[in-house]
């Protein structure tokens, strides 16, 4: 079930991800982030209770915490980054170092892959790193993208840290860590929290996505190696760029079809989110 949970993962990380793109760029990127997290903490409070530990350590709650800094930090950037830039850009840039850390560190750790397996890694992390064009340059949408890709590999590596004994509350004690960590800037600029009340539960839904999106990593994690985990769970970026172009029109140039290097000076605009 390890494999089919990853995937599973992937697949709540991507709808998500477009979710949460198209909410950003009708509100602040910083409330989208914020409201997103409280939603996370309330799924995942509920699915721990569900789920009771059969041994909770401290280390746990602090690897989740951790995580949660991590995921906290990477939501958003890429929100910021989806708020201004298309989805078949940002989100792949999002899970390049995000794959390449987490597996170096699984290797650190002891993971030894099978030779298929370093196959599909080997062939994951430039295709990902292809499909965005090649681009990267400070304060654009790709660079949003490369720093949530560092907070993606906080949030993997530490969540697999956890013991498979301590439950689902590891994924609840980064969730609250990511609310604290968030916390400051909401209240520093609260005007940026207002929006209609159908905005609030879309971000709070997205958020709980996101934490369900967790939970199935966390649970495929304590089933396999860690390197073949976050390969699988970072194929998320797959659906919303499918997303991205059949709804919302993107454009996928050919230099992001072949990989080849994009130009300087040149940046893409987003598609408006027209869903007709």
């Amino acid at each position: 079930m390890g494999p089919v949970l990853a995937l599973a993962s992937a697949v709540c990380y991507g709808i998500v991800d477009f979710a949460g793109g198209l909410l950003s760029r009708r509100a602040h990127p910083a409330a989208v982030t914020f409201l997103g997290q409280l939603g996370g903490l309330l799924f995942a409070c509920g699915a721990a209770l569900l789920f009771p530990a059969d041994g909770l350590r401290p280390a746990d709650l602090l690897w989740g915490a951790l995580s949660g800094i991590g995921s906290g930090s990477a939501m958003h950037f890429l929100n910021r980054g989806l708020s201004r830039g298309a989805m078949s850009v940002v989100v792949p840039v999002s899970a390049v170092t995000g794959v390449a850390l987490s597996v170096l560190c699984g290797v650190l750790l002891g993971d030894r892959p099978a030779p298929l397996a370093w196959v599909g890694i080997a062939v994951t992390v430039p295709a990902l790193w292809c499909v965005a064009g090649g681009r990267a340059g400070p304060g654009s949408e790709t660079g949003d993208g490369l720093l949530a890709s560092a907070g993606v590999a906080v949030q993997y590596i530490a969540l697999a840290q956890a013991d498979p004994a301590s439950g689902l509350w590891p994924v609840a004690a980064g969730r609250v860590a990511a609310v604290l960590v968030l916390l400051p800037g909401a209240a520093r600029r609260p005007d940026r929290l207002r929006m209609p009340p159908g905005q609030y539960v879309q971000a709070l839904l997205i958020g709980a996505g996101a934490a369900l999106g967790l939970v199935l990593y966390l649970l495929a994690a304590g089933q396999q190696l860690l390197a073949v985990a976050v390969v699988l769970a970072s194929l998320y970026p797959a659906l919303p760029v499918l997303l991205g172009l059949v709804l919302l029109h993107e454009k996928v140039s050919r230099r992001q079809t072949d990989g080849r290097p994009a130009r300087r000076g040149r940046r893409h605009r987003p598609a408006e989110p027209r869903l007709t």
